[in-house]
């Protein structure tokens, strides 16, 4: 019966311990289920990215940015990108300062959000 009643502290002490080691993983997937409920991408793809307009392209629905390494691992350049709203394009012009995320939709790199700084 002794036996017994110096395990019972030790089983505790794991519960408790498990436990308080488990919240800051439930609260991660917690705040990652959050985010995807608004339509938030979540993690690296996330991250906005500088860039300086060089072209707008309102007829194509294209804007040309020169950009910083962007979060999918492209290393900097300046590429053509399609918009996802083609309003943005007439918020800026070449030589603005931008923030912006990008995304492969149908096969094509996609300005998904755009900022101007």
């Amino acid at each position: 019966m002794k036996e017994i009643s110096m395990k019972t502290p030790f089983i505790v002490l794991a519960t408790v311990l498990g436990t308080v080691f488990s919240i800051p993983a439930i609260a991660a997937n917690e705040h990652a289920d959050h985010t995807a409920m608004h339509g938030e991408k979540s993690g690296v793809s996330a991250q906005m990215t500088d860039g300086v307009v060089k072209k707008v392209d309102k007829s194509a629905s294209k804007l040309t940015l020169s950009h910083g390494p962007l979060p999918n691992g492209m290393p900097a350049m300046t590429m053509v990108f399609r918009v996802k709203d083609p309003a943005w394009l007439d918020q800026v012009k070449a030589g603005d300062k931008v923030r912006f995320m990008a995304d492969q939709i149908n096969g094509a790199m996609t300005v998904v959000h755009l900022e101007r700084n």
